[in-house]
């Protein structure tokens, strides 16, 4: 269906007659001639033990945190995906953030079924917002260990590729040049390297003889050259090799520290093939890793947000325990008007919730939403903005 935004919001209204009346009521309430205000699903809550009026309004509060951080969690593990496969391609990131495997997270959530073998509903509400929070803060934990050994590795075979392919100013000079380009275990003599810009290569053939005295006459060869730069040899007496450099900066050409040493240049070489080598060592199992744990954080949140809804409607509708949620997609032309049919269907729930002005600046004890947020139903909205939303 075109139009379809991006967000879902998730709502509970008392069980008129029966929980389906209710969700039947809303589906037709949301049909506006042959067009249609959203796309409506039940979302399925299970029996769960209500436990105190104390329990609830402290749980109430506490669920909000864990709600937020663990939304915070789903985020940070997605964007971590992202940056691991270093893909520009957010439709196909967007094919990796899968619950359970195959399942797209709105889908998911169109379908949600409480699981009851990880989070038993004879458990008190407080001990599976407890367990929730630990699986949550456990993963963040882990999150963090492993992207950081895999950043740090990261990093550092990224500094070596910059040094074997940046600037002449600072790229190695050892994939550059040769053995027989130096003079090599002399008492008196030594080749230096020095890059000089393009533009003044006739400047330096002028004048590098007498720079100082004692360089070796005709002894200066081009080595290697980028779009900017030419990196040369001189050779010199040893004696002088701080004098030439000295000068040689004052003309704007820059000595390269650098001296051949084939163990040195080697073993450049094999750290390099060893982090590139260790990086795909990594990838692949920290993609996995991070998938499987993008799907067991976003389920977390969902049974977070179906306790937010359960222990809001006891507060709000009072016991016997008698409502149905749903999650609603707006159709975005129509987001305004379905806000205003949803009004008309549960404007009478609480009717200071529509009184606009008058609750700005009115505190709403136990349900932990802002005035803006707060209406006659239970509604929280759930964005999916990590996701690419063309394809969902």
């Amino acid at each position: 269906m075109s139009g379809l935004m991006n967000e879902y919001w998730l709502i509970s209204a008392p069980g008129d007659k029966t929980p389906q009346n209710t969700f039947e009521r809303l589906n037709q309430a949301t049909k506006s001639g042959s067009d249609r205000l959203s796309e409506n699903f039940k979302f399925n809550i299970p029996d769960l033990k209500v436990g105190t009026l104390d329990v609830l309004v402290g749980l109430s509060d506490d669920l909000n945190k864990t709600d937020l951080y663990t939304e915070s969690i789903v985020r940070k593990t997605a964007s971590t995906l992202e940056d691991v496969l270093e893909s520009s391609d957010k439709g196909s990131f967007s094919e990796n953030l899968r619950i359970g495997g195959d399942t797209p997270p709105q889908i998911y959530m169109q379908k949600f079924s409480w699981d009851l073998a990880k989070y038993p509903v004879k458990q008190p509400l407080r001990a599976i917002a407890d367990v929730i929070s630990k699986d949550v803060s456990h993963i963040e934990e882990e999150l963090k260990t492993r992207y950081n050994k895999y950043n740090n590795l990261k990093g550092n075979l990224q500094q070596l590729e910059r040094k074997a392919t940046g600037s002449l100013l600072t790229r190695s000079v050892a994939e550059l040049v040769k053995k027989e380009d130096f003079i090599l275990d002399s008492e008196y003599l030594i080749t230096l390297v020095v890059v000089i810009p393009k533009t003044t290569t006739e400047e330096w053939m002028k004048k590098y003889e007498r720079l100082t005295d004692k360089v070796v006459p005709r002894s200066s060869r081009v080595l290697f050259e980028d779009a900017e730069h030419q990196l040369v040899s001189v050779t010199v007496f040893r004696l002088v090799q701080d004098e030439f450099k000295n000068k040689c900066r004052e003309n704007k050409f820059m000595v390269r520290e650098f001296q051949y040493n084939e163990e040195e240049i080697q073993a450049g070489k094999t750290e390099l093939e060893k982090l590139n080598s260790d990086k795909k060592k990594k990838f692949g199992p920290l993609v996995k890793w991070l998938k499987i744990n993008f799907s067991e954080a976003f389920v977390a949140w969902m049974h977070i947000k179906a306790l937010r809804v359960f222990v809001e409607s006891v507060l709000r509708y009072g016991l016997p325990v008698n409502f149905q949620a749903m999650l609603i997609r707006p159709i975005k032309k129509n987001h305004k008007r379905l806000r205003e049919i949803l009004n008309q269907l549960y404007g009478h729930l609480d009717s200071t919730a529509l009184s606009g002005e008058k609750m700005r600046d009115m505190e709403i004890p136990g349900l932990n939403l802002t005035a803006s947020d707060y209406y006659p139903y239970v509604f929280y909205k759930i964005t999916l903005d990590m996701l690419d939303s063309q394809k969902i």
